[in-house]
């Protein structure tokens, strides 16, 4: 039996989430076996059918991992809400007790805008360059853009990067996780702590 089950709405998705379990000594935990899926029908599938997707996996892996953007996923719910439905659906298709659902609010990107100087190294471009560009979007109170994905993408037209999986690789193994201030970031972090905490 392996440790984890991921299931994630795209390969970007994928290609962050599959760096970002490589790292455990930055996350404190014992470094997980997993598996990561990609779901065909993408955010709307992760979030009306995960259960069904998930369902007959529940004898082989310990705990199951269901992440996707509440941008796209096709309902207009708050977050709370989102990840108690598919919570609900989980637990009730032999899951319960052993999964998570980590809603990123509005999509991925929000992830990307840490206070990093390799988030610019990444995305081709100097750390001025990068705030000059940043400093046109409206931004939250983690000083994070409001639209992340329209400010990564105006990012990487500026360097003329394409957006790709290697991208988001490249920045969850090499930016800090201890400033990543998102909440559905942290959830995540708690979440791989209470389950392969070293201690353990």
């Amino acid at each position: 039996m392996k440790d984890l089950l991921v299931l994630v709405a795209d390969t970007q998705m994928k290609a962050a989430i599959e760096k970002l379990l490589m790292r455990e000594r930055a996350l404190g935990i014992t470094k997980p076996s997993f598996d990561v899926f990609v779901h065909p029908e993408r955010d709307p599938g992760v979030f009306r059918k995960c259960h069904d997707f998930l369902r007959p996996f529940q004898h082989l892996y310990r705990f199951a991992l269901v992440l996707f953007d509440r941008d796209g996923c096709g309902s207009q719910d708050v977050v709370q809400i989102l990840r108690q439905e598919v919570k609900n659906r989980l637990n009730e298709s032999g899951w319960h007790g052993r999964n998570q659902v980590v809603v990123l609010d509005p999509e991925l990107e929000v992830w990307v805008w840490a206070d990093s100087t390799n988030v610019a190294k990444v995305l081709g471009v100097s750390r001025g360059e990068l705030e000059t560009i940043l400093a046109t979007y409206n931004r939250d109170a983690n000083f994070k853009p409001i639209n992340p994905k329209e400010a990564m993408e105006a990012v990487l037209k500026k360097s003329r990067l394409p957006r790709s999986s290697a991208i988001y690789s490249k920045l969850a193994a090499t930016v800090s996780v201890k400033n990543c201030r998102d909440k559905s970031f942290g959830e995540l972090k708690s979440t791989l702590l209470a389950w392969f905490s070293r201690k353990q």
